[in-house]
């Protein structure tokens, strides 16, 4: 695979260009470690093909992602002998790095990582639900 010519700092570790400690790596995706976990197992999966956010990967693509994905969860609760796993990611907002990832974060009860982290809401109404789950039904 050729040395990105894009700058992302996640291609350059997918194609050996920079290091970092791979997990897995097939023509689908690359897994490597966090380099600033929220606990000592926290895997990236990243896709190989350079895409930004979840809505930019292509659709034939989605499948055999989030497969690598579901596998890595399985695997750092066995690899790391956690309870759960966290499995999130961010599409540009609080994205830190312009490539699409997911963070897959091993977890035990009381590790303090709590909820999500940002401040929970409520719909004023059930009305007011209706409305929004409308917006996005007309959206898709």
């Amino acid at each position: 695979m050729p040395a990105p010519e894009n700058g992302c700092l996640f291609c350059a570790i997918a194609t050996g260009e920079r290091s970092g400690h791979i997990v897995s790596a097939d023509d689908v995706a690359v897994a490597f470690l966090d380099t600033r976990p929220l606990f000592k197992g926290h895997v990236l999966v990243v896709p190989v093909e350079h895409v930004e956010t979840l809505t930019d990967l292509p659709h034939t693509r989605v499948g055999s992602f989030f497969a690598r994905v579901q596998g890595m969860a399985a695997a750092v609760e066995r690899g790391v002998d956690a309870t759960g796993t966290f499995v999130a990611m961010n599409n540009r907002v609080s994205q830190s790095v312009p490539h699409l990832h997911v963070h897959v974060v091993p977890r035990e009860r009381g590790d303090g990582l709590r909820g999500f982290f940002w401040p929970r809401t409520r719909y004023d109404s059930d009305a007011e639900a209706a409305g929004y789950a409308a917006r996005v039904r007309d959206a898709l």
